[in-house]
């Protein structure tokens, strides 16, 4: 049976530059995929006039995806966050036991249920802002029953929510405190990968390069067992200081390098070569008060995609907007509004290896947002602002 949702205005996201904008067009849906977008007049006859939406000529967008979040968690961070405004930095809250070891703390000690209730409840704001895909790390339990715990809830989310869900494995998160980073990478982080890989709780591999977390040569160990098990790749990279983790997901052919305020334009042709996507995280560039942008203008001249994305946490980005996420790169990054909408569609796909995600095209998963403005670029242009008038997720209104 078809569903038509016609008079709409098309964003097909489906041409290398622009929207791929089709005025008061028709997209026909069949089961939980696209099977026409285009012209009314030159659309197939569908026999099913009971079975056609008349969107008035509202905007519709591919369903939007955000690449990279840490949705599951126990506890609160505002403490932290009143303690930086006084003016503590991030690193020195870290390395003081603070910071991520306070969340890895009460997450330790939350039940399955309450991480699930508390992922929920963020999950379902992003939801209301026209996501339909989402990634979801692990990394806040640093020992093998917490972190396989937060893949379950993950997975549960998965079963039981509207939306697609990645998950992510980020056990090389953060080293825990009593242990050296080699005696944690050996003896927790890879046995618990090959552990969540046998039980089918991960669909890919993080990891946290950075001064205060792990040395390349440490992710490499992870990155390896990753490979043996056939799971993608993607890095936290030159967030704080450039270690050369975004060499190292080149390297490894990585699907995403994240953060990236400190990457060298020698990693960016790498990146180009290896077709790694540049994940952009405004909120926590804004959250923690950095100075140091990503290198929008080397990734654009490599040509390296750019993707957008909330990095919903505790800690350094406590948002769950993605419309908001696209604001932020665009004011304080330089992004254009294109470029944001392509960051949270066709190239937040491609972060998360969904071949068939991102756009309004013939074949592709029917997830798409309709919204009450009238030009694309208002997604991006407003502030604290949700216009979404409805979600679609595998051909279902929701």
């Amino acid at each position: 049976m078809v569903k038509m949702f016609i008079n709409a205005h098309l964003a097909t996201m489906s041409t290398e530059r622009g929207y791929g904008e089709i005025a008061m067009g028709l997209l026909a849906v069949e089961r939980d995929r696209i099977v026409y977008v285009g012209n009314k007049d030159k659309a197939p006859k569908y026999p099913e006039p009971k079975n056609v939406v008349d969107l008035e000529g509202r905007l519709v967008t591919p369903g939007l995806i955000d690449c990279h979040t840490h949705l599951i968690y126990a506890g609160s961070r505002a403490k932290e966050f009143e303690s930086r405004q006084e003016g503590r930095s991030y690193e020195e809250i870290t390395r003081e036991g603070g910071g991520l070891f306070s969340t890895v703390k009460d997450t330790r000690a939350a039940s399955e249920e309450a991480l699930y209730q508390g992922a929920k409840a963020r999950l379902q704001r992003l939801l209301r802002e026209g996501i339909t895909a989402v990634e979801i790390k692990s990394g806040y339990g640093l020992d093998t029953s917490t972190e396989l715990r937060i893949l379950r809830v993950a997975t549960r989310l998965a079963k039981e929510q509207p939306v697609h869900i990645q998950r992510t494995f980020l056990g090389a998160h953060a080293i825990p405190q009593g242990m050296s980073a080699e005696d944690y990478i050996s003896s927790v982080c890879i046995p618990t990968l090959r552990r969540a890989e046998a039980e089918g709780l991960v669909d890919a591999v993080d990891g946290f390069c950075e001064g205060i977390a792990f040395s390349p040569a440490q992710i490499t160990q992870v990155f390896e067992v990753a490979r043996e098990l056939r799971l993608p790749i993607k890095l936290h990279a030159d967030q704080l200081c450039d270690l050369g983790g975004a060499s190292l997901a080149a390297q490894f052919h990585a699907l995403s390098a994240d953060h990236l305020e400190y990457t060298s334009s020698t990693a960016i042709r790498k990146m180009a070569q290896a077709g790694t996507i540049a994940v952009l995280l405004p909120g926590a560039y804004y959250c923690l008060n950095e100075s140091k942008k990503p290198p929008i203008t080397a990734l654009r001249q490599a040509g390296v995609p750019m993707a957008v994305a909330t990095d919903s946490n505790p800690g350094s980005s406590p948002m769950t907007s993605i419309l908001l996420a696209m604001n932020l790169a665009s004011h304080l990054f330089g992004l254009t509004p294109d470029e944001c909408l392509r960051g949270t569609t066709v190239n937040a796909a491609k972060a998360l290896g969904l071949s068939r995600m991102g756009r309004l095209l013939p074949g592709y998963q029917a997830d798409f947002a309709i919204w009450d403005v009238e030009s694309p670029a208002e997604l991006t242009y407003r502030m604290g602002d949700a216009p979404l008038y409805q979600r679609v997720f595998g051909g279902i209104i929701c």
